[in-house]
């Protein structure tokens, strides 16, 4: 996966072509029974972790279900939609608890035979006491008194400071990965429907869950079968969500 620095002048598809890709993904509500092959789902998940991520700490993971019998007892905790009958559901989880781990595996898994000393130094002391919010979240207390005061002189990152904004934290990097997998899926040819409506409770019990994981969604993939989109695509006009400044 690590890999020398690309060169970044070379467009690797078109405008049209990402277009066109992007276009084309829609969420099916209904699958066939084909199942996606393992050399697949392995080249989309790694296309997933390529995603951008803060501080490159990859707060997410991921769980590849397509034994029968568990998803058939996932389909009940989906509320028994269609979307839970796809040959495969990949449960995407953010991970806020993982920094720790991931700050020793940046050093580890450098890229080059040396580690920047520069590197060594933010992964090893600064991302510690950024992400490090302490016991039931004291640390993140005494830094949110901190960075009011060292604030009124000069702008600085103000979070995260809680356990909440570490889960938001890790939230956000996870559905960026999640995109990547989608979108990866489609350029296989198989269609993917997002999955929020679930029992998270009894998705804990079914999956035995990390505590601290949080299900940002379960991600159905398979080929399309009869009627696998429900209703045309509808985007709100641009000019409700966009201010040029």
């Amino acid at each position: 996966m690590n890999q020398p620095l690309a060169d970044l002048s070379v467009a690797t598809c078109s405008p049209a072509q990402l277009r066109a890709l992007i276009e084309s993904r829609r969420a099916v509500r209904r699958f066939t029974n084909e199942p996606v092959p393992e050399a697949v789902i392995r080249d989309c998940l790694e296309l997933a972790v390529l995603a951008p991520n803060s501080c490159n700490l990859q707060p997410w993971s991921f769980q590849v279900i397509r034994e029968p019998a568990l998803l058939e007892r996932l389909h009940p905790v989906c509320m028994g939609q269609h979307a839970a009958r796809a040959p495969l559901i990949i449960a995407v989880l953010a991970r806020p608890d993982t920094w720790r781990q991931a700050c020793a595996n940046v050093i580890d898994y450098w890229p080059e035979a040396e580690v920047p000393e520069r590197i060594r130094h933010f992964y090893r002391k600064t991302a510690p006491f950024q992400y490090n919010q302490g016991w039931c979240g004291w640390r993140g207390l005494f830094k949110r008194q901190l960075v009011r005061l060292l604030g009124l002189r000069r702008a600085l990152m103000r979070t995260p400071n809680s356990q909440a904004q570490m889960s938001l934290w890790a939230v956000k990097s996870t559905a960026l990965a999640a995109e990547n997998l989608m979108l990866a899926f489609q350029s296989h040819g198989y269609a993917t429907c997002p999955m929020e409506g679930f029992d998270e409770v009894r998705l804990r019990r079914v999956l035995n869950l990390p505590r601290q994981a949080i299900p940002i969604m379960l991600l159905a993939v398979g080929k399309p079968g009869e009627k696998a989109v429900y209703n045309p695509r509808l985007r709100f006009p641009l000019e409700q969500h966009v201010e040029w400044l």
